[in-house]
């Protein structure tokens, strides 16, 4: 095994794409290699990859998908540049192999260290490819999927199901027996949902009035924080409402029921969290992703699914409370997420990362 190696991370945007290539980039580390990234600094790589102590090069580049025909036209105006500098950051640190999470943003770093024949891992978080993953998996070595459902999107004979890496923390969270309290976990990513936020904050005179013992755990985002925490504080709830939760691990482990958005990060927790869940897909994510991977968490006996124009204070009061009198269904949506989970998916990618630095010609 060659030792102290280089590594380009490709990814950014969200939570989804930049945790799990976290995780990689930690265990790279761990094995004595030098990982960097390759992101966007309007996106939330921005904050974390130097905060666990990653070099971060950007580029500049948005979306296409969704985003109307004026940002269309910016995004494919910023294609040549930053391509070009991509090629350039990967001439000067010469990296062995490269790690891609697919999104915007890694497709010119992931394009460049293929003209650069430098060999590529993609991996493919959600239920169906996305665009840049459909695109350059035909230039990938292997493409590491979660569900089995997007080994359809890539060149027969390079899928691997590996799951998607999370933290080791949710690994360890153990079933938890029903207490006197029922805890509910309501996030909707670092952001917040401004549709989880309504239907809370609608639903919160119901859960009063209803005889069950609820502490709330929410994460609402900053932007919706001043005005729901002062109306959280008059509700005559138990709990807290929190702009940020920097210890979700934790916050899994507290809860008897999540509710949130179905991202690949947030289902993969769920996951290996072993955690029931309602469901609500955002409806403007590329491919519909979401919904496709909530449809697969609810065919696995692991979730409920809510649309999000049917989500709102009376229709979360129901599902919890539903869920909440039937302890039994609840450990067994628990046990069907957990039977989801694919531990050691860093360890994998890490793995094949260097197989083919070993195989490369030196880059």
């Amino acid at each position: 095994m060659n030792q102290g190696r280089t590594f380009l991370i490709a990814a950014g945007g969200t939570g989804g794409h930049v945790m799990p290539a976290l995780a990689v980039a930690r265990e790279l580390r761990r094995r004595g290699h030098q990982p960097f990234f390759i992101g966007s600094p309007g996106g939330i790589e921005a904050r974390l990859v130097p905060g666990e102590g990653f070099p971060l090069e950007f580029i500049r580049i948005g979306g296409l998908q969704r985003v109307g025909w004026r940002r269309s036209l910016r995004t494919l105006a910023q294609i040549p540049p930053s391509l070009w500098r991509s090629w350039r950051i990967l001439g000067r640190r010469r990296p062995s192999a490269a790690f891609s999470m697919g999104g915007y943003v890694a497709g010119p770093p992931t394009l460049a260290a293929w003209l650069r024949r430098i060999p590529i891992v993609l991996m493919e978080p959600n239920a169906v490819p996305g665009l840049t993953n459909r695109w350059l998996g035909r230039f990938a070595e292997r493409a590491l999927i979660h569900f089995e459902s997007a080994a359809a999107g890539f060149p027969r004979g390079k899928c691997e199901r590996t799951g998607v890496p999370v933290r080791e923390e949710f690994f360890a969270i153990s079933p938890k027996p029903r207490g006197e309290c029922f805890t509910l976990l309501i996030t909707g990513g670092s952001r917040g949902s401004r549709r989880l936020n309504q239907a809370a904050r609608e639903a919160w005179p119901l859960f009063r009035g209803c005889g069950l013992r609820l502490r709330l755990l929410h994460q609402c985002g900053q932007e919706d924080y001043p005005a729901l925490s002062r109306e959280f504080a008059s509700s005559g709830l138990e709990g807290e409402v929190t702009p940020f939760i920097s210890d979700m691990p934790a916050a899994f482990a507290a809860a008897d029921l999540v509710v949130c958005r179905s991202g690949a990060g947030a289902v993969a927790e769920l996951a290996a969290a072993g955690r029931p869940s309602i469901l609500v897909p955002y409806p403007f994510a590329a491919g519909q992703h979401q919904l496709h991977n909530a449809e697969q968490m609810v065919r696995a006996g692991a979730a409920r699914l809510v649309r999000d124009e049917e989500m709102n204070g009376r229709r979360l009061f129901e599902e919890t409370t539903v869920l909440a009198a039937d302890p039994e269904l609840l450990a067994r949506m628990g046990a069907a997420a957990r039977s989801l989970a694919r531990p050691g998916a860093a360890a994998r990618a890490a793995d094949l990362l260097e197989e083919l630095a070993g195989g490369s010609p030196g880059h």
